[in-house]
């Protein structure tokens, strides 16, 4: 996002009330602090707080405000950061303003380390808020929403207007939650149900059988009529089905 910073304490308020962390007993994780709105009212919660922040002088400014917050600053790119060893393998919720040009692959970050990230609250930009939040059918539906949504309730938290941040962007921003989901969808093979997402998107305007027979390479198979469908028309668990028979014809 670049240097714009929210100085709304309203907003940054609900942010942090979304973030609640009752099934990871305190521990949060915030990503790009800055210069510490969301930070300051997470440690007057007394949550077992870490930071991730790459800017050297924003986490000096960090260290001067919050002393208390000491060694708990981790001073990396939160793409090179192993969740595993942030709390030492426990489970711990993720909150921030992310940074916009890199927001899609903390999304797909967060789904690497799913297993011990029960929910996340973060600020997007309202176009990628919306993808990731769309649902089957919908223009916005697209690779990420099926691969978040495949793991995790997503909705919306609050939206958030250019006026709320100094300097103002020229973006509109929106607020989204994930909470992992207590019922999965049950896939067995996640290279594979990626794979299958990611190539019947390859072409939008195609239809599954011209985006998908080169896994499919059975014209028996191709005649199932889930393959007359366009990519953004399927639901996950279409798309679990589809994984499965993809396991099913390669393994036969």
């Amino acid at each position: 996002m670049g240097q714009h910073f929210l100085h709304r304490q309203d907003i940054a308020t609900a942010i942090v009330d979304a973030c609640t962390c009752d099934q990871t007993q305190g521990r949060i994780l915030e990503v790009g602090p800055g210069p510490g709105v969301l930070t300051s009212i997470l440690l007057d919660r007394n949550l077992d707080l870490r930071c991730v922040e790459l800017d050297l002088d924003m986490v000096a400014i960090l260290r001067q405000k919050f002393p208390q917050l000491n060694d708990r600053i981790i001073q990396s790119d939160i793409l090179k950061v192993n969740f595993h060893q942030v709390f030492d393998g426990q489970n711990f919720n993720v909150i921030g303003n992310f940074p916009y040009n890199i927001s899609s692959q903390i999304v797909f970050q967060i789904l690497q380390f799913k297993d011990i990230v029960p929910r996340m609250v973060g600020m997007f930009q309202k176009e990628m808020a919306e993808r990731i939040i769309a649902p089957p059918g919908s223009k916005a539906y697209g690779i990420i929403s099926v691969l978040t949504q495949a793991w995790y309730k997503s909705y919306r938290v609050i939206e958030v207007p250019p006026s709320a941040f100094k300097p103002p962007p020229k973006v509109d921003s929106l607020v989204i939650g994930l909470d992992r989901l207590n019922e999965e969808f049950g896939i067995k093979d996640e290279k594979s149900f990626r794979r299958i997402v990611k190539s019947s998107f390859a072409m939008r305007r195609k239809m599954l059988r011209n985006n998908l027979k080169g896994l499919f390479p059975n014209p028996e198979v191709l005649s199932d009529p889930i393959f007359n469908q366009r990519a953004e028309q399927l639901s996950i668990k279409d798309y679990v089905e589809l994984t499965e028979l993809y396991l099913s014809q390669k393994n036969a």
